[in-house]
């Protein structure tokens, strides 16, 4: 009787140990499956593109900010705006690096730079984020 005792906890601990590698394995073969594959990330980036706002549906900051590229500046942030965004989360159409630049959407009461940004493309493209490159909007200049 002593070694059932033995072993039965012996077993739970394997029982365990398989439970948890079987777990592991399809939490494994899960994220390995939701991965942006490059057909999955053009999509994305297309139905972010196809999500399109007229300007004046902005914040008004935002409209300031489009003037203010379309003229040349000045601008607030001179060290970042029209710095290089790289588009490193892929929510934008796929296009080489240095085919997007950035620019400062001001935050009233916020004493940083805030998450508002205009991303322009070189083909005259504009992209609004309110949520820090969480997500984007096809921003409509005419309207």
């Amino acid at each position: 009787m002593v070694r059932r005792r033995v072993r039965r906890p012996l077993l739970a601990l394997v029982a365990l140990v398989v439970a948890l590698a079987v777990g592991y394995g399809v939490r494994a073969l899960q994220s390995h499956d939701s991965a942006p594959h490059p057909a999955s990330t053009a999509s994305v980036a297309s139905t972010a593109a196809q999500r399109s706002q007229p300007l004046s549906a902005l914040p008004p900051q935002a409209a300031q900010t489009v003037r203010l590229i379309q003229s040349g500046g000045p601008f607030a942030y001179p060290r970042n705006d029209g710095a290089v965004f790289h588009n490193a989360e892929h929510h934008l159409p796929a296009e080489p690096d240095g085919f997007y630049h950035e620019y400062t959407v001001p935050t009233p009461g916020s004493a940083t730079r805030g998450g508002r940004r205009i991303i322009t493309g070189k083909n005259g493209e504009f992209y609004y984020t309110g949520d820090h490159y969480e997500s984007f909007v096809t921003v409509d200049t005419t309207r």
